[in-house]
């Protein structure tokens, strides 16, 4: 029997024995009580919520405020590798900037129409330049006033990202997952105002247990009111199965190739990993400038231009 219930009726007993008459405290009928959500903890009185709540533990909005990712996720002196981190140096001409700011205008165009925040970086195959594109795409989003971006290195396997950014691999994803580590204890922050990382963490054996266990999903779910867009860098879809799982847990998946390097029966196979509502676009990495005199990345929002086998 819950206190409000023994409350409402110790309240009836005394109203029975002073005559019917109404208690100068107890309603002569309860009203309905709809649940008590964090906003409304919020704003009761203390006196009531401590009543509903003895133990006063804190709201979701309380435990997860910009206050909180402020003080807890500490601020560490990264050494970014200038010659991959194309947002570093202050060099706002440098060659491969301007196609990262046509591929955010793209995702801002297709967010338009669709739910996305949530963004998985993968390829095909190791070495075709995901974690180049995941790291420079967090940089470029972040280049815009107030916006807050969260970078996640994913790759359990071969992480990578620890390095572009030159700071430390752990605690990271791998301990969140494993469960002795909370969301902000995992996160970190460099000179890159309102750029926030998750490392991969120490190396584990069962990085596709891991993977699939749920709990990267809640983790997602837990901290995305605090970001403007969430970026995670995935293993390459083909060889290992994690890219397809935590493709479930995003909003839209961008596939990264080589150009003159991967093969395209392997990427029409890492194509047919996600669904198509999830595949939002292709990042053709690597060309040269007699290929493509105009730009050395290209971005393209249509991913018919890597068929399936079912089109070719």
């Amino acid at each position: 029997m819950s206190r409000i219930h023994e409350a409402l009726k110790k309240a009836e007993q005394e109203r029975a024995a002073q005559g019917g008459q109404a208690s100068d405290f107890a309603p002569a009928v309860a009203p309905e009580m709809p649940p008590l959500i964090a906003e409304d903890i919020e704003h009761a009185p203390a006196q009531s919520t401590a009543a509903a709540f003895p133990a006063a533990a804190p709201s979701f909005s309380t435990a997860f405020s910009l206050d909180a990712l402020l003080a807890r996720a500490p601020q560490l002196d990264w050494h970014p590798d200038e010659k991959a981190m194309l947002f570093f140096n202050g060099n706002e001409s440098r060659r491969g900037t301007e196609e990262f700011r046509t591929l955010r205008s793209r995702l801002y165009h297709l967010r338009e129409s669709m739910t996305l925040k949530r963004v998985l970086v993968t390829s095909a195959l190791p070495k075709e330049g995901k974690s180049f594109t995941s790291a420079n795409l967090a940089q470029v989003l972040v280049r815009q006033h107030g916006r807050r971006v969260l970078l996640i290195d994913a790759d359990l396997r071969a992480p990578r990202l620890h390095r572009m950014l030159g700071t430390t691999a752990a605690p990271g994803l791998s301990e969140y997952l494993h469960g002795p580590s909370d969301e902000f204890s995992i996160m970190q922050r460099g000179p890159m105002e309102n750029l926030f990382f998750i490392p991969s963490g120490n190396q584990i054996s069962d990085a596709a247990e891991m993977v699939a266990n749920g709990k990267l999903k809640m983790l997602l779910q837990r901290v995305e009111p605090l970001f403007d867009w969430i970026i995670i860098d995935s293993p390459p879809a083909v060889p290992v199965s994690d890219a397809s799982v935590l493709a479930k847990a995003c909003d839209g998946v961008v596939m990264v190739v080589r150009s003159n390097a991967t093969p395209i029966d392997i990427a029409r196979r890492a194509r047919e990993e996600f669904p198509d509502q999830a595949l939002v676009g292709v990042v053709l990495n690597g060309t040269n400038s007699e290929t493509t005199p105009y730009s050395r990345y290209y971005y393209d929002a249509y991913v018919k231009n890597i068929p399936s086998e079912s089109k070719s």
